[in-house]
């Protein structure tokens, strides 16, 4: 048996079994199948990926005849090259050390089998979208991560807060996909097939066409692909799409690591990779995936210098960093998209598990301004938040080391200023600005989170915060979110334990926990010295992506010919970022509490998410409640009730009323009437 099958398969099967087993099973059982098919995955998976490194060539698994319909037709096939193999590697890898990290996690959970079989089918989905030889098969595994993320972000569907976030998850992935899918409909009209080699052939040929769309003739290949790439945009939570994000927080910890690292947000960024001898084909479609992607990088990076959830830091991080991803498509470096995408998924995923360990130590509590001083209580939990942040801020020095962050994302804002184009040069600066603003983000949630003063001990008590989706105590009430100070929360009241005791010892996470986290602490901090060459460098690069992306040799050349100022400054940034962080909350705490009361409309402008959910709540959700409500009370109520149900039962109690009026009872009344009736039908029949 060829090992991709085994690799996309197997999780399926754990899935099912645990699934279908669930209690019966037993916690022990389930979790031990998933996690070992896991594992299996991710042993078979890097050989697969190191063999493309020393120049392996793609091949093609037949799974079964899918679909003959006219003139459609495609089977089930697994693709496998070099793009294929860099996702295998990222997908298997990550879900397996998330697989094993929510042993100790969900550890007190009573329904750990459901969860565990949720995280394989959601693997299972990722690697079925990243396999596909056609794009039905890639649209079956694309809303197979919208479910299983939706899910898993609703796991504790006890708690009204988590049931929303998955109904919004769904929801807005629900718009990006009617895009999706209207391209593939459109491609398959030009085109003639969904199969995604005959597709890219034939791309060049139709660049110059026009296409009827709207009661307008557009260029065919600039409509398909935005089409495409508003499916992406849902997918990877790019501007005007990514509300689902943050919210998604409300589901486990594990699971925001698995959708932000590793599988559902990077479908998007995968897809334009795979599609892009079709994008290149137009370059209208390119500079606005160009621009959604700065925008993205730029918008996401300055809310998360105003957030208090460790966790929606960094989900508005990854937002950020997916931006990155795609204005790198956007100006042709696919191959340096594809690079950040892969050193991305190991430091974000040891971010958010590193933030599950603080979490898992504090009780649950997920405000930062509870925190501080931790890095003595959870050391090894600290060293590897440590890894993870010098990464995702890009610490390194030019030609000497760096960390994952230092290697891929400068190489996306060198490209970007390579690429010559006005699109290019504002990509380059909202990176230059978000470069900046991540450095003091993570910073901030650094030292919020392990320097200062301990605000959970000496006081009552820390926050008891909700455990495994219980509701949260209703008098809990934190530092204003108007004041940005560090030094105000040691102020703040903080509620009991509900057994009355105070004072508080966060603990070290188990080694379930902390294992995962060593192995993507190593991810984060070699993860781009070692690849980097093979990723973007013009001629490494060339030969590991072979035909499965488009590879623009020239322009990786051009990223060592821009000038030693372009090369400095994310350093510098990177630096100002992290000094501004330090100065603000351990040097001179009172300064951000100063910041919101001269620049309080700005702060609150940041805070409410630009306002976007306010947003789309009158601009859709009001309207399509009254909308709801008009077809409610005047349609289903006003008429068809009236008229039909209603109607029906008023009309059978009125002919009830008539009908006693003539029940008497009496024999000789009946007898009458039966006598009058004989006597009308012999007139009626003499008459005629």
């Amino acid at each position: 048996m060829s090992p991709i099958l085994v690799i996309v398969f197997l999780p399926l099967l754990a899935a099912i079994v645990a699934g279908l087993g669930n209690r019966a099973l037993g916690n022990t059982i389930a979790k031990a199948l998933t996690t070992g098919a896991l594992f299996i995955a991710c042993v078979l998976s890097w050989p697969i990926f190191l063999g493309f490194l020393s120049g392996g060539e793609a091949y093609v698994v037949p799974v079964l005849k899918w679909v003959q319909s006219g003139s459609m037709s495609f089977d089930w096939a697994l693709r496998v090259d070099a793009l294929t193999a860099v996702m295998l590697v990222v997908i298997t890898t990550v879900s397996a050390l998330v697989h094993l990290y929510s042993w100790g996690y969900m550890d007190e959970d009573p329904d750990q089998p459901r969860f565990f079989a949720y995280l394989s089918l959601f693997t299972f989905a990722m690697l079925m979208l990243v396999t596909a030889d056609n794009l039905v098969q890639m649209f079956f595994g694309w809303e197979g991560v919208g479910l299983a993320s939706y899910l898993l972000i609703g796991f504790w569907f006890k708690k009204p807060s988590a049931n929303a976030a998955a109904i919004k998850a769904f929801v807005v992935n629900r718009v990006g996909d009617l895009g999706f899918m209207l391209g593939i409909f459109g491609v398959f009209l030009v085109f003639g097939t969904v199969s995604i080699p005959a597709i890219l052939e034939a791309a060049p040929g139709m660049a110059g066409s026009t296409i009827g769309f709207l009661g307008y003739r557009l260029d065919t290949l600039t409509v398909l692909c935005i089409l495409l790439f508003i499916g992406a945009m849902g997918k990877s939570a790019q501007l005007g799409l990514h509300t689902w994000l943050p919210d998604a927080m409300e589901g486990p910890t594990p699971v925001s690591a698995l959708i932000h690292a590793a599988t559902m947000v990077t479908a998007g960024v995968f897809m334009v990779c795979r599609l892009s001898p079709l994008f290149e084909a137009s370059p209208v479609a390119l500079g606005f995936v160009t621009f959604i992607g700065a925008a993205t990088c730029f918008f996401a990076a300055t809310i998360g210098t105003t957030q208090w959830d460790i966790k929606r830091v960094i989900a508005y991080s990854t937002c950020s960093q997916l931006g990155y991803m795609f204005f790198a498509a956007g100006v042709g470096a696919y191959g340096a998209a594809m690079f950040h995408l892969f050193t991305h998924a190991f430091f974000k995923a040891l971010l958010f598990l590193g933030a599950g360990s603080v979490i898992h130590a504090m009780h649950h509590e997920q405000d930062m301004r509870y925190y501080g001083a931790l890095r003595k209580q959870i050391p090894l939990t600290f060293w590897a938040m440590m890894a993870g942040t010098l990464a995702i801020t890009g610490v390194g020095l030019v030609g000497i080391f760096g960390f994952a962050g230092f290697y891929s994302k400068d190489a996306i804002i060198e490209v970007a200023f390579a690429s010559g184009t006005e699109l290019g040069g504002f990509a380059f600066t909202m990176g230059i600005i978000a470069a900046l603003l991540t450095s003091f983000y993570s910073w901030r949630l650094m030292f919020l989170t392990f320097w200062g003063k301990p605000r959970w001990a000496g006081s009552e008590h820390i926050r008891h915060a909700v455990h495994h989706g219980h509701d949260e105590p209703e008098n809990h009430n934190p530092a204003s979110q108007e004041d940005a100070g560090d030094d105000v929360a040691h102020h703040v009241p903080a509620p009991e334990h509900e057994d009355g005791t105070a004072g508080y010892h966060p603990h070290e996470s188990p080694l379930t926990m902390l294992v995962p986290l060593g192995v993507l602490s190593l991810g984060a901090v070699l993860a781009g010295f070692v690849f980097h060459h093979a990723f973007v460098e013009a001629e490494e690069g060339a030969l590991f992506w072979g035909a499965s992306i488009y590879f623009d040799e020239h322009l990786m050349h051009a990223i060592h010919e821009v000038p030693t100022w372009v090369k400095w400054s994310p350093f510098a940034v990177m630096v100002l970022g992290f000094v501004a962080a330090w100065y603000a909350y351990i040097r001179n705490t009172s300064l951000p509490g100063q910041f919101v009361e001269q620049f309080g409309a700005l702060h609150q402008f940041l805070l409410n998410k630009w306002y976007f959910d306010e947003l789309y709540h009158y601009a859709f959700v009001v309207p399509a409640g009254w909308l709801g409500r008009v077809f409610w009370k005047a349609g289903d109520v006003g008429t068809i009730d009236r008229f039909g149900p209603n109607g029906a039962a008023w009309v059978v109690s009125r002919g009830s009323v008539l009908a006693q009026k003539v029940q008497s009872g009496f024999l000789y009344s009946y007898a009458l009437v039966m006598l009058l009736g004989l006597v009308a039908a012999v007139t009626w029949v003499l008459a005629g």
